[in-house]
């Protein structure tokens, strides 16, 4: 047999068959490695809820919670649902129109070096924990001035700012060039050309990242230990006062020595869940449309 049969095409043939299996095994560990998540994802859906059934009603939403009760006078955690939706509102609010800014100057006029400097930056605040955060804030204004929804908002919305600015960014990068390169021939202003037409192009984008951010924060606890968790039990919409949220209810909850209690903790750990949840398929769905608009389909 001559060297060129060995080193050409029969060789390669030969080698088919072990490459096939190769080629199924890897399949094989990536479909159990995907079981497994989805699974991992399913135990824990399943034992917050199984834990949390019984306090899952309409109590838990409409009711506020009684302070060393004697009795079995129903109870809720609406002050918790009030404040979770103030302050994670007022952290959007802040937080959206800043990355947004953010990301349409890296993107569309910055000179690379800035450009480069000031993603690292935004890449590096993404890293930060969130109790450093928490600390910042709670030195920079809670010291002093006593603690409040607003500063408990401003310590979410730093969390917010590199997820909504970052998403901004990558989403005007699949704008086609021709767009602008169209608008800017025909005499518009790089300005207007950036307003009227990449932005719109890329709307589903940026609420995808705001959907996401959302979802980030609406789970954390440790900033607004240090800046809202000094609060009482009657329900409020007041933002200059300190409110509650579902995930330091769920702290303190589970510190409690009644059953009761951890259990509202479960059930509201499980309505959290479904929220990130139900934020996280909208965040996909947004994605995949804003996707085919970009590409013209």
């Amino acid at each position: 047999m001559s060297a060129q049969g060995l080193s050409g095409p029969g060789l390669r043939l030969d080698r088919l068959p072990q490459r096939r299996r190769v080629n199924h095994l890897m399949e094989a560990l990536a479909w159990l490695a995907a079981a497994i998540g989805v699974a991992i994802l399913g135990v824990v859906v399943w034992s917050v809820a199984s834990k949390g059934w019984s306090e899952l009603n309409l109590d838990l939403l409409t009711k506020s919670p009684i302070q060393f009760s004697l009795t079995n006078a129903p109870q809720g955690l609406s002050n918790a649902f009030a404040g979770t939706l103030v302050i994670v509102g007022l952290a959007t609010a802040m937080a959206l129109p800043v990355g947004i800014l953010v990301a349409v100057y890296l993107n569309e006029f910055a000179p690379p070096p800035i450009r480069t400097g000031v993603g690292l930056v935004i890449d590096v605040l993404a890293g930060v924990p969130a109790i450093v955060v928490g600390i910042f804030v709670f030195v920079l204004l809670v010291v002093g001035h006593g603690q409040s929804a607003i500063k408990g908002a401003f310590a979410l919305a730093i969390l917010m700012l590199p997820f909504v600015a970052r998403t901004t960014m990558e989403v005007l990068a699949l704008v086609p060039n021709a767009l602008r390169e169209a608008s800017l021939g025909l005499g518009v202003p790089h300005w207007r050309t950036t307003l009227s037409i990449v932005l719109p192009r890329a709307a589903g984008g940026i609420v995808t990242g705001t959907v996401l951010a959302v979802a980030r924060v609406a789970g954390e606890t440790a900033p607004l230990l240090f800046t809202s968790s000094i609060v009482g039990t009657q329900t409020s919409w007041n933002p200059t006062h300190a409110l509650q949220t579902i995930p330091v209810a769920i702290f303190e909850l589970s510190e409690s020595p009644d059953p009761k209690d951890h259990a509202r903790a479960w059930a509201a750990g499980f309505i959290l869940l479904l929220f990130i949840l139900f934020a996280s398929l909208t965040a996909r769905w947004l994605a995949t449309r804003s996707a085919r608009k970009i590409a013209g389909r």
